[in-house]
């Protein structure tokens, strides 16, 4: 990962605005999931690093638009740019970040661009799919896991694509194994959204049913209740939770296990990604730290 960060930082020198320099420097890490994923899979390819990095800094790019869609304060524990810089800054750093990056994707093989390339366009989608879904309650998982897969598993299953090719392995197998991997790993941060406390997070609990997303535990939820509970579910609906509404849907999705049935979706989800790099052990050990942070 050292020759990645090394990537980076020559990728945000290169850019030669001491701003951006200091706006970069105040995002955090992060896991580095994708990065993780294409030197695994790609460790014999010369130009796996800078892959990584440029798959990096347009996951980084998201964000930062994503913290300006979601109104969010927050990003891992710390300040977002748009708090700390306006959304107005937060909006240019992503596009320079994209902009970068795909200045340095030309570099690489046609297919291998494309793919990446590709996800972005996906990606974009799936955050315009997620904001006009929070305009009302979702009750469609299909709905839901569609938005899932643009918004969150695009980008990761290109990676485990794009590094597969870089390397000369199964394109197929391992992009089965990205998008499975991807959608389990954003069912696993849904989970936890409702599960874990606000320390813990780095941002409020339940925060994702405040801005309007309705993720699988609540669609489950929505399905089982009755007919004055379901009323009462749209109520609370994209509004702050007061602490007993908040208990309130914790006991029902405790009563009908609809908490439980969601990890089940992402432990099946897992387990077909692992079938398919049954031969791969590190993957394999990607995986199952992933569905270990659940609740």
């Amino acid at each position: 990962m050292q020759r990645v960060e090394s990537e980076i930082a020559r990728l945000i020198k290169e850019i030669n605005y001491d701003e951006v320099t200091r706006l970069f420097g105040t995002l955090q890490g992060g896991k580095r999931l994708r990065a993780k994923l294409i030197l695994k899979i790609a460790s014999s390819s010369e130009k796996a690093p800078l892959l990584a990095a440029i798959v990096e800094l347009i996951h980084g790019a998201s964000l930062l638009h994503d913290d300006v869609i979601d109104e969010a304060t927050l990003r891992r524990g710390v300040a977002s740019v748009n708090a700390t810089d306006g959304s107005k800054t937060a909006v240019m750093l992503g596009d320079i970040l994209y902009s970068k990056a795909f200045t340095e994707l030309v570099s690489f093989d046609k297919d291998v661009a494309k793919i990446i390339s590709s996800s972005v366009t996906a990606l974009s989608k799936g955050e315009m799919m997620d904001v006009k879904m929070a305009d009302k309650f979702n009750g469609d998982e299909d709905k839901y896991l569609e938005m899932l897969y643009f918004k969150t598993a695009t980008l990761i299953e290109a990676s485990a694509e794009a590094a597969a090719i870089l390397a000369g392995k199964d394109a197929a197998s391992h992009a089965l194994y990205g998008r499975n991997l991807g959608l389990s790993f954003q069912i696993i941060d849904d989970i936890l959204d409702i599960t874990s406390d606000a320390q813990t997070l780095g941002k409020p609990a339940m925060n994702d049913f405040v801005e309007g997303k309705c993720t699988l535990p609540y669609i489950y939820l929505y399905k089982v209740l009755d007919d004055n509970e379901k009323k009462k579910l749209l109520s609370l609906h994209a509004k702050v939770l007061d602490e007993q509404d908040a208990i309130w849907i914790r006991k029902k999705m405790q009563e009908h296990k609809t908490v439980e049935k969601s990890f089940e979706l992402a432990e099946k989800l897992s387990n077909e990604a692992m079938n398919a790099m049954k031969d791969d052990a590190e993957l394999i050990n990607i995986l199952q730290t992933m569905i270990k942070r659940s609740y």
